[in-house]
């Protein structure tokens, strides 16, 4: 019974639990990013691109038995990924940024200490 409780206090630590939920969300949240990608971003701007480029069906160049197409295309793809995350964070910065934390008064304590702190660098 010894190693029952050793694995259930185990899994059930802070740490496994937080780690599962960020996981479950970060698979829920890269199937967004990819909906985006596919859906939205892909065909307004990929899909011009390679038109011009007459290369439209990129998923199907090949060469003999390899297909680099797929790979280009999963490169392209991690790249726009990559920029949108990108793009996500450096917003989330910029707002964690203009948050301004709220005043604290200082209290009586604080005030003799600053007092102090004053006097001793007068010379």
């Amino acid at each position: 019974m010894g190693i029952l409780k050793e694995f259930r206090d185990f899994a059930l630590r802070g740490n496994v639990v937080d780690l599962a939920v960020a996981v479950i969300i970060a698979a829920a949240f890269g199937a967004i990013v990819s909906s985006l990608v596919d859906n939205v971003i892909t065909p307004l701007l990929l899909t011009p691109a390679l038109k011009a480029a007459n290369a439209q069906d990129l998923d199907k160049l090949q060469y003999g038995a390899v297909k680099y197409g797929l790979f280009l295309s999963a490169v392209i793809k991690f790249i726009i990924i990559a920029f949108i995350l990108f793009l996500i964070v450096k917003g989330m910065k910029s707002i964690e940024k203009k948050k301004i934390p709220p005043a604290q008064e200082a209290s009586s304590t604080d005030k003799l200490l600053i007092e102090i702190r004053d006097e001793l660098k007068k010379p």
